[in-house]
């Protein structure tokens, strides 16, 4: 995070919470899987391989499209290198408001694997060398890096590589607290604000 400029940083604060949102609209569509949070999803899939084969095939298939959405954000990024950002973003966009009219039309399924692909490009948009510089989609290395400043700094030895991470993670439980409000009410309000949040990230992007 430190080594981006305030603009660019507030756009990874912006997807962080793009991803919890559309992590935790997914969790409550799928009834407990998740659309970002890929960890979470193959530690499922290994217990329900043991328990229940047969479910293992929704953590596996979510693992899947998300992966794609991972080396088709990757391609894309070598191929416009210095202008993938609001491509990306634009992709995001596209497959979450795609996703959106799934979910109204009464195709929940379809509806996950377009949100699991959004959440995989959306992980190139902070990339460097083909690498992730910025992981706006999952949080326990931002939360170890946070540990690391606070640890740093208790011993008056601040680290300013760790800065930023904190809020970071922040962002993103900030918007998986406002996915799961609206969830409450009904999830395809959840699912709309995050098709308009794409878009409005992908405004902020072009201007960058």
């Amino acid at each position: 995070m430190h080594r981006y400029d305030p603009a660019r940083q507030r756009l990874a604060l912006g997807l962080a919470g793009l991803a919890g949102l559309v992590d935790a609209t997914g969790f409550v569509v799928a009834g407990g899987y998740f659309t970002s949070f890929m960890s979470g999803n193959t530690t499922r899939m290994g217990v329900e391989l043991v328990e229940r084969p047969a479910l293992a095939l929704a953590p596996l298939g979510l693992i899947g499209c998300f992966l794609a959405g991972v080396i088709a954000g990757a391609m894309v990024g070598r191929r416009m290198r210095g202008r993938h950002k609001p491509v990306l973003l634009g992709l995001v966009a596209a497959l979450l408001g795609a996703g959106t009219g799934l979910l109204a039309t009464g195709f929940p399924v379809p509806f996950l694997g377009a949100s699991a692909m959004a959440m995989g490009l959306a992980n190139n948009i902070f990339a460097r060398d083909g690498e992730v510089t910025v992981g706006v989609t999952y949080m326990t290395g931002a939360l170890v890096r946070f540990g690391q400043g606070v640890a740093a700094r208790m011993v008056g030895e601040p680290l300013p590589s760790t800065r930023g991470y904190g809020i970071l993670w922040s962002a993103l439980a900030l918007g998986a607290a406002t996915g799961g409000a609206l969830c409450l009410a009904a999830p395809l309000w959840a699912a709309s604000l995050a098709a308009l949040a794409a878009l409005a990230l992908l405004a902020f992007a072009r201007k960058l």
